[in-house]
Order: C-alpha cells, then structure tokens, then sequence
C-alpha cells in the first residue's frame, strides 16, 4: 500500500520574526506545599535495564498524570499501590491527597521485572491502570468532577504478559458496543539484534469490549522509543513519531505476511535515473526496461510529490520532491524505448536543488561546465593551499568541543508516521528532519494529544486532525525562542504548557522551573534604544524553586497552576490568576 510523504506545514502568521528574547521577571511566584502521607512509587532501573531506551522509557518517566477532563485535579500512584488524587479548587486550603483506587498486591512486593505503575485517563467517566509488573486494569471512576469521593471500580483485569506502561488510552462505542483502546509501550530482549543492544521497542495496541470474543492485539515493533505515539478518536488509526521507523508485525499473536511489491528488474549496477537542473527547470531521465510502452508508465506529479512506475511493479521514483514544482507546465515522454524524460517546471526560479527526491540515493546529478565553474568561483575564497593557513598552526580551525548544546540537532532523522486502523500499513510520512522532539500535551480531551517540535530557534505546537487526510497536523501554537532556550537548559528533565498556551514551562531534574511567558502588553511605556523604537509587548520568564532536595518525578500544567512531584511533596505553583 503506497503511502503519501507528508511536510508539516508552517503558519507564518503564528510566528513572530521581530521577537527578541524573553525579558527576566522577578514578580515571586506562590507555592504551595502538600506532604504525601506515602512515597511516590518510583521504580529505579536495574542493572539489566541499561540502555538509552530504557532510561527514555521508564527513567524519564513522568509519575504526575493530569485530568484532561477536570482541570486542576492530578493523580498519581505511591508506594503502597494506592491511585491519589488532587483537586484544587483553592490554592490555600489544600487537603490531602484522596485514595480512588488499591492494587492488591502491592506491585512493589512483586519478584522479577518491573517498571513504573502507570495511569490512563481513557474519558470523563474510565481510566486504565498498569501496575508495573504485566497487569492491566480497566476502572470505571463516575464523572470523576462531579464526584470526586467515589472509588473507582474495576470492571476488567488481566496479565498481558511482560511488564509495560500504558502511552494513549481512548473509549469509544463501536457497533453498539463499550470499547476501550490502549496502546502499550515495552523494551524487549531480542537475540536477533546481535550487533545492537540486543532490546527492541514494542507497541501494543489492544481493543477491549464487553467480553474476551470482541478482544484484539495487534503488535508492531521498531529500533527506539517513539517520541509520540497516540491512537486516533474511534480506534481509526494510529500516529507513531520515532527516530527509527515502526511497523505491525502481528495481530493476534498470528505474525503478518511482508507483502512488499515486487522489484522491477532493473540493472542495479548504474544509477536507476539522471538528473540534471537550471535556474527554470529540473529534467529527469528515468532508465526502463526493454519494450516498455507509454501505456505501462504509471506517472503521478503534485506540486511536491513524483511518482514514476512500470504497471504494478513497485516504483522506480517516489517521493517528496526537493521544492515545489508546477504540475501543469511539467511533461513526460519515452526516449528511443529506454528511458522516461521528465521536465519539471521550477514553482521558485533561482535557487539550485541538492537532491531531486528527499532521501532518494537510486540516481545521479550531472552537473554542466557552466554550473561547474560557478560553484567553484564560489567556493574559491574558502580554498587554500594548506590544510590550515593560520599564522597559529598548532590551533585547529574548529573546535567541535566548543559547541554550545543549544547548536546540536539529533543524529538520527526523525520520522512521523500514521498507520490505518483496519490495514495496518502507513498512510501518511514525515521526514522530522533536524526538528527536535520537544514534548507532548493534551490541549483539548476530544482530540489527540499535541506534540511540540523544534523549528529553527522557536518551539511550534502541532495538532493531529485525523478527521482531514490532507492537512493531518495543524499548527496551532509558538512559543518564540523556546527551542533556543531549552537546549541550553542541561539539566532539564520535563517540559510542557498550559492548554490554552499562555505559557511553556521548563523543569530541571533538581528545585528548579522556568516559565516562559506569551508576549504581553506592557504598562509602561518602553523604547530600543538600538533601533529607535517603542516597544508595546513583553515577554517575560520566571524562574521558581521548590523547597526539597529530591529528584523531580512528575511535571504538569493547567492554564492556572503547575504541578510538581517529588518522591515525598506535591507542590503548586500559582502561575495565572
């Protein structure tokens, strides 16, 4: 099944290229304290749990859950395998902590391996519960705003096998039928995986109805942790964002049959095309088969997508295209039964392409003598007849060591994906690129949750829209600099924002927080000196510290308040009025 290569589409009118930096405020934060009676159940990795994946799956785990639904009300699980909840309604009067729900028994009196208990708010009225050690709960809470005191109750339990932590759960009615999904995040020894770290990363995506016959489990795998991973409203599919790609590979515990398309028989010793550019056009000359007819050419162009086939065979071209294209002033045709010509009409005349096909290695670029010559006439004043022409030679021309952090993109590129519900396969890709993984956060309970990436030096909020196939991630928030800003933070372990994105916030593994501001109007009137100008908005950024000497383990926000667990405090921090 051939799947679109995607691009997330940037609003320019959610970005602000005349923000300069966020302005320090020293207006004091309050802060309010609640002691927990009991240890937050924080479960440190062993000695068999050592790599990256494991401390990016359940070191960094955060132990805080929010209510989506109800603002201002939290949970958590302590030591002695008891669910709690806070709800705040008035930031001086708060009571402790309530019980809704006990696992018996206690998980930390399990033997063998164990991860962190983890909670899934599935709607209004259902939550999912894993207790760290393989065993899945279903809760039914009541409307847990309108009656915060009532326990939960569990309406279904079951081992699923190997411990695991519950990433997305959703409840949904489907064919008249209560139905919950859930999709379930494991690190998994593979003895496949010789020359690696000998683990693997599994997603389980399980649908659970009234009884055992409406059950199924579908298991994909992949080489990392997905930064992202989130089922889509009525189980219709599923979005996966990760270093390294994803895939299904059983349902039901029966393994999928790999139905790749077959490969034409091409000659594979010389590139399978040639490409050659100018300032107006592209011309791509495709090798073919012997006695290949125009009637077998499958050819498919959009403004920034190619495609170009033989009948069923799998494509010899596919892809993003470098940059825009203009489809109606672009043709095809067949030289001498051998190759395919292609001219592309150039959207933007003037910049050269570095590649015809993001990612495509299968051809070759032939540069003229023309464009030869400029290139070098170019480059020429960065040439020289010594390696380093400095009067100083024993210094280095750079010093890759004196990089900031703040500099740095991820080594591996990035991919995010989207897989249908009923075939399994990816429809939709995206190259993430050098665009930094930031975090996620559940803006409204109705929709999936939004991730925040890295553009350049800002932070951009995307939200998946599954219900529009053509434009599946919408931008809907910036948080200027904030990408900037977090990179040089090197001790941070939590980022997030409010929901209604008046503020993004920054939590360090020890006391520390940053909050960083929306620009505001300001009271007073204030100039720039350096351009001349009046300036009529102010960003502003807070710093605030929690009194305790333990590491922090969970990290929330409301549009009012942050949330911050430690192993034995709570705190509040009363951000927005």
């Amino acid at each position: 099944m051939a799947y679109a290569n995607c691009s997330l589409r940037v609003d320019r009118q959610l970005l602000d290229p005349s923000f300069e930096s966020y302005r320090l405020s020293l207006d004091s934060i309050p802060c309010y304290n609640v002691e927990l009676d009991a240890a937050v159940a924080e479960v440190k990795l062993k000695d068999s749990q050592y790599t990256l994946d494991h401390m990016k799956a359940f070191g960094m785990y955060n132990y805080l859950h929010i209510d989506p639904w109800y603002e201002e009300s939290v949970y958590f699980v302590d030591c002695k395998g008891r669910v709690l909840s806070l709800t705040v309604t008035l930031d001086t009067a708060l009571g402790k902590p309530r019980e809704m729900f006990r696992m018996t028994p206690e998980p930390s009196s399990c033997a063998g391996e164990r991860v962190c208990a983890s909670l899934s708010l599935t709607s209004a009225t259902w939550a999912a519960l894993s207790d760290g050690v393989g065993n899945l709960t279903l809760l039914r809470t009541s409307k847990r705003g309108e009656s915060p005191h009532i326990k939960w109750e569990p309406m279904f339990s079951e081992c699923l096998g190997e411990p695991f932590t519950i990433l997305h759960s959703l409840s949904h009615v489907q064919a008249g039928v209560h139905t919950i999904d859930l999709l379930l995040l494991r690190i998994q020894k593979d003895p496949a995986d010789a020359k690696g770290s000998g683990f693997c990363t599994s997603l389980e995506w399980i649908t659970v109805g009234k009884n055992e016959k409406n059950k199924k489990r579908r298991l994909m795998k992949g080489r990392s942790v997905p930064h992202y991973a989130a089922l889509e409203p009525q189980g219709k599919g599923l979005m996966v964002a990760s270093e390294r790609p994803f895939s299904f590979k059983e349902v039901d515990g029966v393994p999928l049959e790999e139905a790749a398309a077959e490969d034409m028989e091409v000659e594979r010793s010389e590139p399978i095309y040639f490409w050659q550019q100018t300032e107006e056009d592209v011309t791509v000359c495709v090798r073919l088969p012997e006695g290949t007819t125009k009637d077998d050419i499958r050819f498919k162009l959009s403004v920034d997508c190619l495609c170009v086939g033989v009948r069923d065979y799998a494509p010899l071209l596919k892809g993003q295209l470098f940059a825009p294209v203009d489809p109606e002033a672009s043709v095809w045709t067949i030289k001498d039964d051998k190759s395919l010509e292609v001219s592309l009409q150039k959207r933007s005349e003037g910049p050269l392409w570095s590649e015809l096909v993001l990612g495509d290695r299968k051809g070759e670029y032939i540069m003229n003598e023309e464009q030869a010559a400029q290139l070098h006439l170019r480059l020429a004043h960065l040439t020289a007849e010594e390696l380093n022409p400095n009067p100083e030679k024993d210094k280095p021309p750079c010093n890759a060591q004196e990089l900031e952090d703040c500099d740095g993109f991820p080594e591996d590129s990035s991919t995010l994906m989207r897989f249908d519900g009923a075939t399994l396969k990816p429809t939709h890709v995206v190259n993430l690129g050098s665009h930094q993984y930031l975090f996620t956060v559940d803006i409204n309970p109705s929709e999936m949750p939004a991730f925040c990436l890295r553009h350049d030096v800002d932070a951009l909020l995307w939200q998946p829209q599954p219900e529009q196939p053509n434009d599946l991630w919408k931008h809907t928030a910036t948080f200027n600099a904030l990408g900037y800003v977090q990179a040089s933070k090197r001790d941070k372990k939590f980022a997030t924002c409010a929901p209604n994105f008046s503020y993004a916030a920054l939590a360090e593994c020890l006391r520390r927080v940053f909050i960083y501001r929306q620009p505001s109007p300001v009271d007073t009137v204030l100039f720039n000196r350096k351009q001349g100008r009046q300036v009529g908005q102010v960003a502003k950024q807070q710093v605030a510290s929690v009194e305790s000497s333990d590491p922090v383990l969970g990290f929330r926000a409301t549009n009012e308040r942050l949330f911050v667990l430690t192993r034995n405090n709570l705190f509040i921090l009363k951000v927005n009025n």
